[in-house]
């Protein structure tokens, strides 16, 4: 009962013996040293398509996402209190710089001023008679002072007064469109109420954030494009670049003024900016020639002298038709079908084929 046991404990020692001290030699010859050796069969070649590449002058460019911004915005607000007693302007309407935009009734002022002006009177009156009884000694110096300080006091007055009645008309500082109506007629505005709201699109300006490692690539007064959301383009320059950096993004405020001339491009409206760098040379392949290589190094395979080898590349840009890359010779025959069937050295049979790379 106990010998079936004991017999196949001894049949598995036996079994671990020689898989560990005499283990099996699994080692097979790659197909290459099979090609190789004498009286070995031949591994036939694999049959792949290449165009030839040459390197080409590409532009290249920033790209940003952002926004418009307008060119200049205020609140045209009160600086006195009082009624206002023009008719209001409408939002949208058009101005010029210097139009008046809220106008406050006069009230007690010109009151003020007639006031004022009748003190500066009597205090030069007083004054020229201090003057000349000081020059002949009949009062002292310090009552002539104290009527020319009473005379500078006087002036100030009606100074103040007449400031106080410029203030009742507020004017559009600078030409452009307004966003909100002005106050309407009747209403009492304080100091600091809002009058209006003005904003000026022309040139509109187009606001993005570059990152840090291109910071050093955007200067001031270089040519910049942008498509809005609706797909109208636009061309500017770049107006300002900002020194410090976002703390939470880490990027950097760049600004394209762009002309406007008609306004119809909108504060607020999604653009994409492309600033333009120095033109570089790369070449423009198929987006399906990108493969990696055993350590996972992006590149493309090529053929030369009959077998396939793998050139690693960076990718400087991609669009529609292709990928411009960098680090290929200047003329390379790319592999564009059965790159991922070949590995390094691996012989192969091209055929040249045209690669339409105008798209």
């Amino acid at each position: 009962m106990r010998f079936f046991p004991l017999l196949l404990a001894a049949a598995v020692m036996i079994g671990l013996y020689f898989w560990i001290v005499h283990p099996k030699d699994d080692t097979q010859p790659s197909p290459e040293t099979v090609a190789s050796a004498p009286g070995a069969e031949v591994v036939p070649p694999v049959k792949v398509v290449v165009f030839t590449s040459r390197e080409r002058p590409v532009q290249s460019a920033i790209v940003l996402r952002g926004r418009t911004e307008a060119h200049r915005s205020v609140e045209v607000r009160a600086e006195t209190a009082g009624l206002v007693v023009t008719e209001p302007m409408r939002a949208g309407a058009r101005v010029k710089a210097g139009d008046i935009l809220c106008e406050l009734e006069m009230g007690s002022r010109s009151a003020q001023l007639g006031q004022a002006k009748a003190a500066l009177l009597q205090a030069e009156a007083d004054n020229n008679a201090a003057q000349k009884l000081a020059e002949r000694g009949y009062t002292s110096e310090t009552t002539a002072i104290a009527r020319r300080a009473a005379l500078e006091a006087a002036h100030a007055a009606v100074d103040q007064v007449q400031l106080d009645i410029r203030r009742l008309e507020m004017r559009a500082p600078f030409g452009g469109v307004l966003e909100s109506d002005t106050a309407e007629l009747g209403a009492l505005l304080r100091s600091g109420d809002v009058c209006a709201a003005l904003i000026s699109l022309n040139p509109i300006k187009i606001v993005g954030f570059v990152p840090e490692i291109d910071v050093e690539k955007v200067a001031l007064g270089m040519a910049a494009d942008a498509r809005l959301v609706s797909g109208r383009f636009m061309s500017g320059v770049v107006s300002f670049v900002s020194r410090s950096a976002d703390p939470k993004t880490r990027t950097f405020r760049v600004e394209v003024a762009a002309p406007n001339a008609d306004e119809t491009i909108s504060d607020g409206m999604t653009a994409e900016i492309a600033i333009p760098l120095a033109g570089q040379r790369a070449h423009l392949v198929p987006q399906a020639a990108l493969t990696l290589n055993n350590a996972g190094e992006m590149g493309v395979r090529t053929a030369k002298d009959g077998k396939a080898h793998f050139i690693p590349v960076t990718i400087l840009r991609d669009e529609q038709r292709g990928v411009w890359v960098l680090g290929l010779p200047d003329a390379a025959d790319v592999i564009i079908v059965g790159q991922e069937y070949v590995s390094e050295g691996r012989t192969i049979t091209p055929t040249i084929t045209e690669w339409d790379v105008n798209g």
